[in-house]
């Protein structure tokens, strides 16, 4: 390009900026300005203004096909926050997104409030508290042994309800048979691991509800009618015959 074509070019520009309203159309109304004429739409004379800035710019390097503008880049298709190439909008959440803790857990939290409650008096299978217990399983008889009464309460109070009709269940043989037929039954031995809220079964004695494992393998429990209250205890890894899946 000649140094007397880039001369000219420079001159139309500056004509252009010198007197932007009289070159739009010859209005000088502010607040915006009409939307241009799409192309093929019939327009039959572009603005002087218009005309300068292609007379300018006539001869210069345009975009090749198939290169984004700026603008491509930020709102086409294979734009990273909004276009179809995003993987952002389509990856799940991790377990932010989920559900905090899950149906065990709840179990777990529901018997850890209990800790402490105590029959009144000792050795009675009664109190206030007991009684509660015994409201979570159908049939249940006042002055009974309460541990599976108190198992199912929790699970009850978690939205877990145990029993073929979540009514409830009162002796440990029963928990373990309804455990056993809906493919809840763990039995225990080497290399098990319980969870947070499930129930833990010492033969057809007695049932607890698992609180955590602890580094060494030994359980932390919730036990309801464990010398005369709902006790935290520790138990060694061995000690139960199995456990109930409440997760």
């Amino acid at each position: 390009m000649s140094i007397e074509t880039t001369i000219d070019r420079v001159s139309a520009i500056r004509a252009a900026i010198a007197d932007p309203a009289e070159l739009v159309n010859g209005s000088g109304a502010t607040g915006g300005t009409a939307a241009p004429a799409a192309s093929g739409t019939g327009a039959t004379a572009a603005s002087p203004f218009a005309a300068a800035l292609a007379q300018a710019s006539a001869g210069y390097p345009q975009a090749e096909a198939g290169v984004a503008t700026p603008e491509e880049g930020l709102s086409g298709a294979s734009s990273g926050l909004s276009g179809t190439g995003s993987s952002y909008g389509t990856t799940a959440m991790p377990g932010a997104m989920q559900e905090s803790g899950g149906s065990g857990a709840r179990v777990a939290a529901v018997a850890e409030t209990q800790i402490g409650q105590a029959e009144q008096p000792p050795g009675s299978n009664e109190g206030p508290a007991i009684a509660e217990y015994r409201s979570a399983t159908a049939g249940a008889m006042p002055g009974e042994p309460w541990c599976a009464y108190f198992a199912s309460w929790a699970a009850r109070q978690a939205g877990e309800p145990i029993g073929a009709s979540g009514q409830g269940l009162g002796s440990v043989s029963e928990i373990w048979s309804w455990a056993q037929s809906t493919g809840r039954a763990v039995t225990n031995g080497p290399g098990v691991v319980p969870k947070p809220g499930d129930l833990i079964v010492f033969g057809g004695e007695h049932v607890g509800i698992v609180r955590g494992v602890l580094p060494d393998g030994r359980i932390e429990t919730v036990e309801g009618n464990y010398e005369n209250k709902v006790s935290a205890n520790v138990r060694s890894a061995g000690e139960a015959t199995g456990y109930v899946s409440m997760s």
